[in-house]
């Protein structure tokens, strides 16, 4: 297929673009490269992908909808898989302007091209943070979803409920991916990972907020790639079983849904450090903090409804994909001395 894919110099977008060649689609990258963090980092991504015949990018802010405009109406997409986002729960308490830019009238605009260009299914990137002050755990597709913590979090909300309405009025396939705490190779900056990769290695503190009682559902890379492109293969269809009295969040009358990619296997934060020290031979100097605005304490997730439409499951532990990490890291910073 001919797939675009928006957010391809990015983490994820990276990994699910590798995903997608390697098995001989052609993918549309689209990325605008800004600074959010090292744009070196996400040059050195897209090169990755530029070595594959089967790729082209194109430069564009998704928040631009007649630069967007034109890159549909060159590249004729089959398929979108929409992971351009302005990412970071604590980045949205004081930047909230980038949020509404790339979030809502970005994501407008990839719905509205998606719509005059007849796409036959759209898969977009919601989040775990749209459980927001939902306690009740494991987090299901089916809970309501209306208390978010943080600015991000409604985004994803909105995003949701934006493509719900393009689902009805237009008939378009979509498909919510809610992404649970992803981590791995090639992974941002601002991640706990990241971060706490780099200081212990400089003999820095690390900050641990809820003093490590943070409990999260982390899911490996390559696990969240294959299920991107496991729900991309299977648009989504009206549930011939929806009941309009009792209404399910999770489905429609639409063809539309929402769906959990985890490892139903949550780990303790301090659980999590104790992996990265083991991994890098070192202890950490830990700056034992309160929980901080903005954060959920638990994440665990109910991925049964990702199982049975695709058969897929998350399963790689997190010692083994922290250390996996910790390869990544030290051969593409420890070298050429570029640690950031």
């Amino acid at each position: 297929m001919r797939i675009l894919l928006t957010g391809a110099a990015g983490f994820i977008g990276m990994h699910v673009a590798q995903a997608l060649l390697q098995r001989g689609d052609q993918v549309v990258g689209v990325d605008n490269l800004n600074d959010y963090y090292d744009p070196g980092l996400k040059r050195s991504r897209l090169a990755r992908l530029q070595a594959h015949a089967g790729f082209t990018f194109q430069l564009q802010d998704i928040a631009g909808a007649r630069g967007l405009q034109q890159v549909f109406a060159q590249t004729e997409p089959e398929r979108v898989v929409h992971l351009a986002a302005q990412a970071g729960v604590r980045y949205s308490i004081d930047n909230p302007d980038a949020f509404v830019q790339s979030n809502l009238v970005g994501f407008g605009n990839m719905l509205e091209c998606c719509r005059a260009h007849r796409v036959s299914h759209l898969v977009y990137a919601s989040s775990s943070s749209v459980y927001g002050g939902n306690t009740q755990l494991p987090l299901s597709e089916h809970h309501n979803v209306d208390h978010p913590l943080s600015l991000y979090g409604a985004t994803k909300k909105a995003n949701e409920l934006m493509a719900h309405s393009y689902s009805h009025l237009f008939g378009i396939p979509t498909s919510g991916l809610r992404f649970f705490t992803v981590y791995g190779p090639w992974g941002r900056p601002d991640m706990a990972l990241f971060k706490f990769t780099k200081a212990i290695l400089a003999d820095e503190p690390i900050d641990v907020y809820n003093h490590g009682k943070m409990v999260r559902d982390f899911t490996y890379i390559d696990d969240i790639a294959q299920g991107v492109v496991a729900v991309l293969d299977q648009p989504a269809m009206p549930d011939p079983g929806f009941d309009a009295a009792a209404p399910d969040p999770a489905s429609s009358f639409a063809p539309y849904r929402v769906l959990n990619i985890g490892n139903q296997q949550p780990v303790e934060l301090v659980d999590y450090i104790d992996a990265i020290e083991q991994a890098l031979g070192k202890r950490a100097i830990r700056n034992l903090m309160p929980m901080q605005l903005g954060d959920m304490a638990s994440t665990f997730s109910d991925t049964r409804r990702l199982a049975a439409l695709t058969g897929v499951s998350q399963s790689t532990p997190v010692g083994e994909g922290v250390r996996k990490f910790i390869d990544w890291y030290l051969g593409y910073y420890g070298a050429d001395k570029r640690n950031p």
